[in-house]
């Protein structure tokens, strides 16, 4: 099963500045990139166990790939808001492998999620 994501994410830095902003705004932050993973994840079927491929193609190579890597919060929790995993603990994540490219034209996440044993 594969979802695209259009867009980048916050990266680790920008949650940071946020979340010292004002102690709501990490939160509203928080909830509403979830809510974009619900809504687009929300046709996929409900797995137990699962594989995440995850390939962010970026606009440019400003933000370091362990920044960008920060997203991973929202996917998980976004699989489980539209319930195709039960939870993101180790019982239902197997493993996971990110990958980085630039598409300055068309910026987005590809997740590629296989249902294991």
């Amino acid at each position: 099963m594969k979802i695209i994501i259009p867009g980048e994410f916050p990266s680790l830095n920008e949650i940071i500045k946020k979340a010292k902003s004002h102690h709501m705004a990490y939160a509203s932050m928080k909830k509403e990139n979830t809510q974009l993973v619900q809504m687009i994840a929300n046709r996929l079927p409900n797995m137990e166990r699962v594989y995440l491929d995850i390939t962010y193609y970026c606009k440019n190579r400003r933000k370091d790939p362990d920044n960008i890597a920060a997203a991973k919060k929202f996917i998980l929790d976004g699989l489980v808001a539209a319930e195709v995993i039960p939870n993101d603990g180790w019982k239902e994540i197997d493993s996971w492998e990110e990958k980085f490219k630039v598409d300055k034209n068309n910026p987005r996440i590809e997740i590629n999620i296989k249902e294991v044993d």
